[in-house]
């Protein structure tokens, strides 16, 4: 029977030769295995690039992976016993080895089942001295360095090829609550493992629950941000558990896309609109602020009327400012004078059978005030003599007399934040922009008309429209269970949003519309729960560099779409840990992406990165000692990937489980070779493209036609086409 001794001497594969904090140089035994150790109890393959070695000490053992192997020329070795000191000293093959140490192993016994137990720790706790033994690690010992403890062995995602094909399991609190990033370049593998992270987490909960006696989904809340539609694929065989949102049309159990206006912070229609600081951004959050606080059937008819009003005068003082030859001269400006003027007179006498008195009287003086005015220069039944400014400015003075005495919007409707998320018609916003710009009077208008005109942009494309002005519009309440999760999941635990036909001017806000108000709604879940509690939630954002990519715009207020978009995942990279929103980043630039965020990712899956910058970044950001096993990034082959920081004891090289085929994201490299041969067949039907992508989203064509674009200051050509009371905007 063999001793400990004696096992732990057959263990012994060399000797510390020299020391330093992050280098140790051993000096292997002539005997030690050349190419497959047998004295581990099993066969293992020894040495090899990445592997592990065992130097004990009073702490336990410290561990150290395998960063350089080789032979140099020393002097033949005397041993003690042997007649090797009579020899001359000529140059000898020494094998030697560069470790570089990265935890401590530690031993228990377990009472229980009287076994010995072997436990990993981050750090050194003592490094070894000069002539300590080195040796190689059991089966049992290597599978604690690989794999995490007991209590943190969860989810299984692979295998580690250099120790043994030992498990590597991970604890999901780890891997998700302090942020995962997945780097690689294309076709290394990354798609395939975050969804088969998403799945193994699903399918071991699933177990877990199973093993307790619980019923039902887990409990658990994916949301994923799918910029190539690639993983609606992945988890087609799970309908029951699985929310497709897609661009309409939709199909099947599928779901639209709905990421309304309405739920668009200020700062966000800000970054959306381009809205420069100096006038616009003020009258566009005032403008967003009044259309979400007003109700049609909550306003009092003088305020609408009063709205109205505003906007004739500011005409008036659009054509005054354009000089006399607006309204004299030529006979059409004289004209168009006249059926603004006859225009406001009409509409006046219109107004006063809505309302009662006062405000009646008023209209009705108003409208025969300038009905008189037009009167006086009428030649004819279409023929009017030339207007003068006087005209005008009475007119102008005669609409002041009356708006001065009706009620405002703002005491008409309880005011309200721009950033609540209380549904409004978006279609109205441009139009009411307009009527804020003409109430301000002078050049206002036209400073303001470019910033109405790219909302009016923004709202013509078909595919948008019912992405962000769905009718008749879902409730907050319903939104934030169809997208975040309903109470114990009962709707599923996994949402894919599938941003693919998303129009790229929006796709940015859209983005972090959904990242802002996930990360808003688990705040004040917290927040309503006296005992702090959180609602766990992972969010996964892949192509990450396209949305949270660094800039020079870094500092102050986001201007931008793109700034806006970072701005959000920054936030929730420094702050979502204590709300229970995990981050999951995938991204084939690491280099682009934002510092902060990739700074506050506490573990790294790192696939083949051949690219010099990105393979620098990543050195900075690891926090462990790992640059030997850095080095192998430009050779990693497909499915193997290197797993570091929290979720892991140490760096381990592992190769990720194989997804099946039908399970994996819709990312493969495309068969041109079979495609050009024939060997696979593409039948290529350009008509019913053509009609899929022009055709007019049903439902919304009409709903979500924009106002029209009107010149500021034009004079509208027939009293039909002045403003109607009942088509103006609910105030």
């Amino acid at each position: 029977m063999t001793t400990p001794i004696e096992s732990i001497a057959g263990l012994v594969i060399g000797a510390v030769e020299s020391v330093s904090p992050d280098e140790i140089r051993i000096l292997l035994e002539l005997d030690a295995p050349q190419a497959t150790a047998l004295n581990t109890g099993t066969p293992a393959a020894f040495p090899r690039l990445n592997g592990y070695v065992l130097i004990p000490n009073e702490a336990g053992a410290t561990v150290a992976y395998i960063s350089w192997i080789g032979i140099e020329r020393s002097p033949y070795p005397k041993r003690s016993g042997l007649k090797d000191f009579g020899l001359i000293d000529l140059p000898f093959p020494l094998r030697k080895m560069c470790v570089s140490p990265v935890g401590t192993l530690t031993s228990r016994r377990d009472r229980a089942s009287k076994q010995t137990v072997y436990e990993l720790s981050r750090g050194v706790a003592a490094f070894p001295s000069v002539g300590d033994q080195v040796l190689m690690p059991t089966p049992e010992q290597v599978e604690a360095i690989v794999g995490a403890k007991e209590s943190d062995r969860r989810v299984r995602i692979g295998t580690s090829a250099l120790a043994s094909s030992a498990e590597i399991k991970v604890d999901p609190d780890k891997l998700f609550g302090r942020h995962l990033a997945v780097l690689g370049n294309t076709g290394s593998g990354k798609s395939c493992t975050v969804a088969g992270l998403l799945r193994w987490s699903l399918d071991a909960g699933a177990k877990a629950m199973s093993d307790a006696g619980r019923k039902g989904h887990p409990n658990a809340r994916f949301i994923v941000l799918d910029p190539n539609g690639e993983y609606a694929k992945a988890f087609a065989d799970r309908k029951d558990q699985l929310r497709l949102f897609r661009v309409p049309p939709v199909v099947g159990s599928e779901r639209e896309l709905d990421v309304p206006a309405w739920l668009w912070s200020g700062h966000e229609w800000t970054a959306v609109a381009y809205a420069q600081p100096g006038a616009q951004r003020p009258l566009l959050l005032r403008g967003i602020r009044e259309l979400k606080s007003g109700h049609h059937e909550d306003v009092p008819r003088e305020a609408t009327i009063k709205r109205h009003l505003l906007v004739s005068s500011g005409r008036i003082t659009a054509m005054l400012n354009m000089g006399s030859t607006a309204f004299a001269g030529a006979v059409g400006p004289r004209f168009d004078c006249a059926r603004l003027l006859g225009g406001i007179g009409e509409d006046s006498a219109h107004f006063a059978a809505s309302v009662d008195d006062p405000a009646m009287t008023l209209l009705q003086t108003l409208s025969a005030t300038i009905t008189e005015i037009v009167d006086s220069r009428r030649s004819g039944p279409t023929y009017f003599n030339d207007f003068l400014v006087s005209d005008l400015e009475s007119a102008r003075d005669a609409i002041a007399v009356v708006t001065d005495a009706l009620p405002d919007i703002v005491g008409a409707a309880a005011a309200i934040s721009e950033d609540a998320p209380v549904p409004f018609d978006v279609s109205l916003l441009a139009e009411h922009l307009d009527h804020l710009a003409a109430e301000q009077g002078g050049n206002f208008a036209a400073f303001i008309s470019t910033l109405g005109l790219r909302i009016r942009s923004m709202l013509a494309d078909q595919r948008l429209g019912s992405v962000i002005g769905k009718a008749p519009p879902t409730s907050f309440e319903e939104w934030l269970k169809s997208y975040i999760g309903d109470d114990g999941a009962r709707n599923g635990p996994l949402a894919v949003v599938d941003l693919s036909l998303v129009p790229s001017e929006v796709v940015h806000v859209v983005v972090a519309v959904l990242a802002r108000v996930i990360f808003e709604s688990l705040q004040r879940y917290r927040r309503l729960h006296a005992e702090g509690l959180s609602l766990p939630t992972v969010l996964v954002l892949e192509e990450a560099h396209t949305f949270i990519r660094r800039g020079k715009d870094d500092d102050g207020p986001a201007s931008s779409p793109n700034q806006l978009c970072r701005e959000i995942f920054e936030r929730i990279a420094r702050e979502g840990r204590k709300f229970g929103l995990g981050l999951v980043l995938s991204s084939q630039r690491p280099s682009e992406l934002s510092p902060t965020v990739l700074a506050q990712c506490n573990t790294f899956i790192l696939h083949r990165i051949v690219n010099d910058s990105d393979q620098n970044l990543v050195a900075r950001l690891v926090p462990d000692n790992v640059g030997g096993l850095l080095r192998d990034l430009p050779s990693l082959p497909s499915k193997q990937a290197i797993l570091l920081g929290w979720a892991t004891p140490i760096p381990v090289l592992v190769e990720i489980d194989e997804l099946a085929k039908e399970h994996q994201p819709q990312s493969a490299d495309p068969d041109f070779w079979d495609v050009w041969t024939g060997a696979n067949k593409r039948e290529v039907d350009w008509h019913q493209i053509a009609g899929h992508w022009t055709a007019p989203i049903e439902g919304d064509a009409q709903s979500m036609e924009p106002p029209t674009a009107s010149t500021e200051g034009a004079v509208p050509m027939d009293n039909s086409s002045s403003p109607d009371l009942d088509d103006e905007i609910p105030f």
